[in-house]
């Protein structure tokens, strides 16, 4: 595959406080720390294929504030060409505010802001675009008309269905690869996904409904493609996870990135889960993303 990879997707700004645990209602707990730092779903799979080595656009939006501001910045010294990324006036930036526990588990609340106005007129031709990945931090309508875009053009589109929502899939037909995790499977087909059978299974049954491959993260248990007639799974490495947030979008990007450099969705999916499994052990979204030399795994 050529051409450059183009992220059409959020880009907010994380507040993250480091806690013991999460309060429960009405309950007021001492955090241990709190960083400021870059995030929104598709800001960070940007990042990401850009440090695995691809040529990444974003399309998006950000309010003329600081967050916004720092935001443009802090994409163009990680390499994404921010030329899409559209100031709104009237709006603030998005925002995440996430509580990372001890044991390195995430919850996260978003204000969509400026990520709420992208529209379909915001999106570009795909001319020069090797693959497009998206996410549902920005108006479902963007997306799917960014997804038939794609498909008309003859581009790969990778749909990342987070945070989950029902989906029309006759409007997802032609899409290369749809990337939930374990809990976004069980929403979007209403089936268990508590065994490894169980999520090929319920894949199997999107991938019927006109989806390419259905690529399903599994957190520690690493990932599985699967797609007509195939099953590929991948274990992670083993890991002491310190943050996860981000680790999914540290996944979609370098499958992205590797799959457009070497052309092999198996390739893409081992690299991917390494690539993944070592940013748990930083705090951060794309703070955690290491460079790599090349798309290469």
């Amino acid at each position: 595959m050529t051409g450059r990879i183009v992220v059409v997707g959020s880009v907010n700004t994380d507040l993250v406080v480091f806690a013991d645990r999460a309060p429960g209602p009405g309950e007021t707990l001492v955090a241990r720390d709190f960083a400021l730092l870059p995030g929104g779903k598709g800001a960070n799979q940007a990042v990401a294929a850009s440090r695995c080595g691809a040529a990444v656009s974003l399309v998006g939006r950000v309010g003329r504030d600081a967050f916004g501001a720092s935001a443009r910045a802090t994409l163009a010294a990680a390499g994404v060409d921010p030329v899409d990324l559209r100031d709104t006036d009237g709006v603030a930036s998005g925002i995440a505010s996430i509580t990372v526990e001890a044991s390195g588990e995430n919850r996260i609340l978003i204000v969509a802001g400026a990520n709420g106005c992208v529209t379909p007129d915001d999106l570009p031709d795909f001319r020069d675009a090797g693959i497009v990945v998206l996410q549902l931090e920005i108006p479902i309508e963007t997306v799917y008309a960014a997804i038939a875009r794609a498909v008309s053009a003859g581009v790969p589109a990778i749909l990342n269905p987070a945070p989950v929502l029902q989906l029309d899939f006759a409007r997802l037909r032609g899409l290369a690869y749809l990337v939930p995790n374990r809990g976004e499977l069980a929403a979007l087909t209403g089936r268990s996904t508590a065994r490894f059978d169980d999520v090929v299974a319920a894949a199997r049954r999107l991938v019927r409904q006109g989806i390419g491959a259905v690529v399903v993260t599994l957190g520690a248990d690493g990932a599985v493609l699967v797609r007509e007639g195939r099953v590929a799974h991948v274990e992670a490495p083993v890991v002491m996870p310190i943050d996860t947030t981000g680790a999914g979008d540290a996944f979609i990007g370098c499958f992205a990135a590797t799959l457009l450099h070497s052309g092999d969705e198996d390739v893409a999916l081992a690299a991917a889960v390494r690539y993944a499994s070592d940013t748990v052990t930083r705090r951060g979204a794309q703070a955690s993303y290491l460079p790599r030399p090349s798309a290469q795994p």
